[in-house]
C-alpha cells in the first residue's frame, strides 16, 4: 500500500474581513436543460489577486453575498467546492470554477429562496463579487495520485470537486482504476452528464455510474441510491475496491455517507472504515443508524465532505 500523503496548501489567503473582488467570466446551465432544478457552473477571473494558482482541487472558495439580514447584518459567508483542476479551468491558471444549485424550498408555506445560490446564479460575465479563500485541506488528491485507484461517491453538487480531480488525472495521464458514482432523483438532475459520459469513452479506465432514485428500481423493488451502486455495479466495482491501493471520495448531501458505509461492511470492503466496539464484529444489516455515528467513522482510505 502507497502511503497517502496529502499535499501542504494554503488557507485563507483572503479572510471575511479582507476579502478580495473577482470576476465573473462564464455562468451556464450544467443538467439537461429540461431539469426541475438550476444547476449552474460559474468560473471566476481571479487575475490580480493572491488566489491565482494557489487554489488547489478539492478546496473551496468563499463568496460573500452583498445586502444585508432581517437583523441588518451582512449576509454570512457561504464556501462553495472548486470543481476546476488545480491547473485551472480549460488549465488557466486565473480562472476558478464552481458548481452551484439555486436553492428554492417552501419552508412552513413559505417560499424560500437561498440568498447567495441565487445572488451567484444571477451573476452575468462582468459582474464582481467578493471573495474569500482558499479552504479545506482534508479532501485532497494525494502528493502522488497516480500510485492509487479511485472511487468517487457523489450527489448534487458534491459532484463539483470530482469534476475537476478527473480531468487532472487523465489529463495527466493517469492508467489506474477510476470510477464515478452519481446519485440523482430523475435522470434530467444528472450535472455535467455529456462531460462524463464522453470522458467514459474515451478512457476505458474511468466509469461512470449514475444512479436515479425517482424513476426505475432495482429487481427487489427499492430504489437505486450511490450505495447501491456497490452491490448493482460489483463486476465494475469489486475489483477495484478489493485493492489495497483504492481511496473512497464521498461529497454531497450529509447522511449519504451511513448508506455507502453500511454497504461496504455488507460486502466485505471493511478495511475503509473504523468500526468501533460491538460494530467490528455485528452484522451491517443489524447497524442502527444513530448509533453508526458514534461507532462508524471513515478509515484511512476514505475521505468524507458532507454538509
Amino acid at each position: 500500500m502507497p502511503e497517502i500523503v496529502l499535499p501542504e496548501v494554503e488557507l485563507n489567503i483572503y479572510s471575511p474581513k479582507d476579502p478580495t473582488e473577482i470576476t465573473v467570466v462564464e455562468n451556464y446551465v450544467c443538467t439537461k436543460e429540461s431539469s426541475p432544478n438550476f444547476v449552474r457552473h460559474i468560473t471566476f477571473d481571479v487575475s490580480g489577486t493572491e488566489l491565482e494558482g494557489r487554489v488547489r482541487i478539492g478546496q473551496s472558495i468563499g463568496i460573500l453575498p452583498p445586502g444585508e439580514n432581517e437583523k441588518g447584518r451582512p449576509h454570512k459567508l457561504r464556501l462553495y467546492s472548486v470543481s476546476s483542476p488545480t491547473k485551472g479551468e480549460g488549465g488557466k491558471s486565473n480562472l476558478v470554477s464552481t458548481t452551484v444549485k439555486r436553492t428554492i424550498e417552501e419552508l412552513d408555506g413559505k417560499l424560500y429562496t437561498g440568498i447567495c445560490s441565487n445572488y451567484l446564479a444571477d451573476l452575468k460575465p462582468g459582474d464582481k463579487v467578493k471573495a474569500t479563500g482558499p479552504s479545506g485541506k482534508r479532501f485532497l488528491l494525494p502528493d502522488n495520485p497516480e500510485d492509487f485507484n479511485y472511487v468517487f461517491f457523489a450527489t448534487g453538487t458534491g459532484i463539483a470537486p470530482f469534476r475537476g480531480m478527473i480531468m487532472e488525472m487523465l489529463e495527466a495521464g493517469m492508467q489506474n482504476q477510476i470510477a464515478l458514482v452519481f446519485g440523482a432523483a430523475y435522470r434530467t438532475d444528472l450535472i455535467y452528464p455529456d462531460y462524463f459520459m464522453e470522458t467514459e469513452k474515451e478512457n476505458d479506465n474511468f466509469h461512470y455510474i449514475a444512479k436515479i432514485s425517482r424513476e426505475d428500481r432495482r429487481p427487489d423493488g427499492s430504489k437505486y441510491y450511490v450505495q447501491t451502486a456497490i452491490e448493482d455495479e460489483e463486476k465494475i466495482l469489486d475489483p477495484i475496491l478489493s485493492q489495497e491501493n483504492t481511496l473512497i471520495y464521498i461529497c454531497g448531501i450529509k447522511g449519504m455517507e451511513a448508506g455507502i458505509y453500511k454497504m461496504l461492511a455488507k460486502k466485505g470492503f471493511k478495511d475503509y472504515l473504523v468500526l468501533k466496539g460491538d460494530y467490528a464484529d455485528m452484522d451491517p444489516a443489524d447497524w442502527d443508524w444513530d448509533e453508526m455515528k458514534r461507532n462508524v467513522k471513515p478509515g484511512d482510505r476514505t475521505f468524507e465532505e458532507v454538509y
